[in-house]
């Protein structure tokens, strides 16, 4: 089965950082990315942007609009995710408590209902 993790956290220290410090705040995402393709968990994942660059879009009485910024204003932002496949949800909880995001932040997990 395939679930989604949804990567939460505050994305301002990231976004702060000297190229150095990023590359080293980076370097535990890329060992993550390496353990689900060992383990055959893998099917993607991104980095998304920070918050600020979100544009969201809503339609009410048939009018469409347009909003700069995230859905909602938090601290802690959605920062990127992985669908990974997993046995079960015990599996997939355990590959979030892995992933480094849950250290400083959360991981949601979801699973994915098939379209096809």
């Amino acid at each position: 089965m395939q679930y989604m993790l949804l990567l939460h956290h505050d994305d301002t220290p990231f976004a702060a950082a000297s190229p150095e410090d990023q590359e080293k705040m980076s370097a535990p995402y890329m060992a993550y990315n390496e353990a689900l393709i060992k383990a055959g968990a893998m099917v993607s994942g991104e980095r998304l942007r920070g918050a600020s660059s979100a544009t969201t879009v809503r339609v009410r009485d048939g009018k469409t609009e347009v909003l700069d910024g995230p859905f909602a204003t938090t601290k802690e932002q959605l920062g990127g995710f992985y669908i990974i496949e997993a046995p079960d949800l015990d599996a997939a909880l355990g590959w979030a408590a892995r992933c480094p995001s849950a250290n400083y932040g959360i991981v949601e997990v979801r699973p994915i209902w098939p379209t096809r």
